[in-house]
């Protein structure tokens, strides 16, 4: 099949890696990163339709509980009340609840339900980016626009479930999600935060938080 550029490092030699479930997805060689073809990527209209169903209550304690994986880390890194914004926040903005009944101030950011692009003229301590990094289209327009709603020593928290065993690729439920494209390793985690400056850690699995050093 040839080769693609790379949608979240810009690598030019991506390559075939796998079909899977009628889909064909590429690995580039550089930051690791499994991405979807772009001929199979949803319109904005399909995306939001599946997105809609979403149930993703922010009184629910069991998507509470789910969220704690970021916010647990998060509130211990924060420290003293900050200023943030949720980016993909989607429909149901349960981290910045909870960053803010914290005691957090909280703007809130998603394409299709907080669409109001005035807070993206804004800069924040932190940005927070649950289950959205593997969403994106186009990953490295968005990385530069996460890297410019930052405040120096900014950070930038994201959880995603982390790429690790490609043999089970194919039957992984995260992939079966269509609104899926794109897959990290640890790897190209590390990868971007070198390619954007940023300090990285990985405080526990599936979330990284990046922090701006200029």
């Amino acid at each position: 099949m040839g080769r693609t550029k790379c949608r979240v490092c810009g690598t030019e030699w991506a390559e075939f890696f796998i079909s899977a479930g009628g889909l064909d997805y590429w690995r580039c060689p550089v930051c690791l990163a499994t991405f979807l073809d772009s001929s199979k990527l949803l319109s904005a209209e399909e995306e939001k339709e599946r997105y809609a169903v979403h149930k993703n209550d922010p009184s629910d304690p069991g998507y509470r509980k789910f969220l704690n994986k970021i916010f647990v880390p998060l509130i211990k890194r924060l420290g003293t009340p900050k200023e943030g914004l949720d980016f993909g926040c989607g429909t149901g903005p349960a981290l910045a609840q909870m960053l803010e009944d914290a005691g957090h101030k909280v703007a809130l950011y998603d394409p299709f339900f907080y669409p109001d692009k005035s807070v993206l003229d804004r800069k924040y301590d932190f940005v927070s980016c649950t289950e959205v990094f593997e969403h994106f289209h186009f990953p490295s327009r968005e990385f530069k626009l996460l890297d410019g709603l930052l405040k120096p020593e900014g950070l930038l928290a994201v959880m995603t479930n982390f790429q690790t065993d490609d043999a089970m690729f194919e039957r992984w439920h995260y992939r079966r999600d269509i609104t899926h494209v794109v897959f990290y390793k640890e790897e190209t985690l590390r990868h971007i935060a070198q390619s954007f400056n940023w300090d990285i850690e990985i405080p526990v699995k599936d979330v990284a938080f990046f922090t701006k050093n200029r």
